[in-house]
């Protein structure tokens, strides 16, 4: 079976279960506003005072669409994606011609050509989300064309079910849904002075006793930090013992991760979510110079990517923990099917009050129950889209 054709689609189809998404009035039993909704959360360009008060304010408003792969046969494998038309057009104009023709269940073939067609560019960022989306839908098509759930065909559930985190600013309602682990976004930078500093340390050593010593806290940096802030803060926060600081510094520099492990020998450190294709992770691996490998399957190069990423982690002693990976059909299939992959990120944007299973979750996405979860079960990631409910990407 052949490929016939790859596009970029706007999709119509009811994209949440559950009563409403997060900030509608129909959230009847929401206590307080949800923490993404409030409040300051350090990123790169919080030393600029026009940006620092919110991170979406900088952020591309490009949107998300869907990326579909029609075999011979008229079978569809879909994808969601991101970063709207500049992705779409790098699938409709550049990868998706060059893909038809070749082996529907090729995977490994497609991918790898999607990655050296973008060697004369740049592999990474835009490219890399648009191979992402060519790939999943792939992968999808593949579970479609053989019946089968994605994980199945990764080799089968590698565990039961999966321990989830919850990410977030909510801690007492995550620890009501029964979270034993909890990701805290930290709030402050270096622009924020030796001010931003102590309620940093406050917000977590309060977490910490609010959630006792048998919950597992970490803390997302989000690009925000140089070296020295970066060692700082993690020695002032050697009291509360984090399992892991995550993304401390600017993804690019790779030499700057080096210098901080150098620095901090005793620390648990996570980076990964703005890596793209299995260079930096490589790179990362031979080098020892994280403990957890953190990439995001929809960014980094889809699932063909992550396997390989899983690969490179297990032959070096390190754990792979994707990027919300608890979020989409595509995060879940991999984190139940790869035994690197300990725990599944859960992040969690409905309002205190509102449970998981009652807020707005895309297509094929099941909810944690008590801090566990498991993926669905239909072919492919599990979601059902037919002709008529897409339509070409409108550019």
């Amino acid at each position: 079976m052949k490929i016939k054709s790859i596009r970029a689609v706007q999709v119509n189809f009811p994209e949440t279960y559950g009563r409403a998404k997060p900030g509608a009035v129909e959230y009847k039993t929401a206590r307080r506003p949800s923490w993404a909704a409030q409040g300051p959360v350090a990123n790169p360009m919080t030393r600029y005072p026009r940006y620092a008060a919110f991170r979406p304010s900088w952020l591309p408003n490009w949107g998300g669409f869907g990326c579909v792969v029609e075999a011979e046969d008229g079978t569809l494998g879909f994808a969601t994606a991101s970063h709207g038309r500049p992705v779409a057009a790098v699938i409709d104009d550049f990868l998706g011609p060059r893909l038809v023709g070749e082996p529907c269940l090729a995977t490994e073939k497609c991918y790898d050509m999607m990655v050296r067609m973008g060697a004369s560019y740049g592999a990474t960022g835009l490219h890399a989300y648009a191979v992402s989306a060519i790939d999943l839908a792939l992968w999808d098509l593949k579970g479609k064309l053989l019946d089968k759930p994605v994980y199945e065909l990764l080799g089968g559930p590698a565990r039961d079910e999966m321990f989830c985190y919850a990410t977030g600013g909510d801690a007492d309602w995550y620890l009501e849904l029964g979270f034993e682990a909890i990701k805290l976004p930290c709030p402050y930078g270096p622009a924020d002075g030796l001010e931003g500093l102590k309620r940093n340390v406050e917000l977590v050593a309060g977490t910490r006793e609010l959630a006792g010593d048998n919950v597992e806290l970490m803390l997302d940096c989000w690009m925000a930090f140089d070296v020295e802030y970066a060692v700082r803060l993690a020695e002032e926060l050697r009291p509360s013992k984090l399992k892991w600081m995550e993304e401390m510094l600017r993804s690019e520099d790779l030499d700057a991760h080096a210098e901080l492990r150098r620095r901090l020998p005793w620390a648990t450190l996570a980076t990964g979510e703005h890596w793209y294709t299995t260079v930096p992770f490589q790179h990362a691996a031979s080098r020892h110079l994280l403990d957890i490998f953190q990439p995001d399957i929809n960014w980094v190069g889809g699932m063909t990517a992550v396997v390989k990423i899983c690969a490179i982690a297990e032959a070096a002693g390190i754990s792979v923990i994707p990027h919300g990976g608890g979020n989409t059909p595509y995060g879940q299939h991999v984190c139940y099917a790869m035994p690197a992959i300990p725990w599944t990120e859960c992040y969690i944007a409905s309002p205190p009050g509102v449970d998981p299973n009652e807020a707005a979750r895309p297509p094929g996405v099941s909810a944690p129950r008590g801090g566990r979860m498991k993926p669905l079960d239909g072919p492919g990631f599990g979601v059902e889209v037919t002709e008529a409910q897409v339509s070409p990407f409108r550019y």
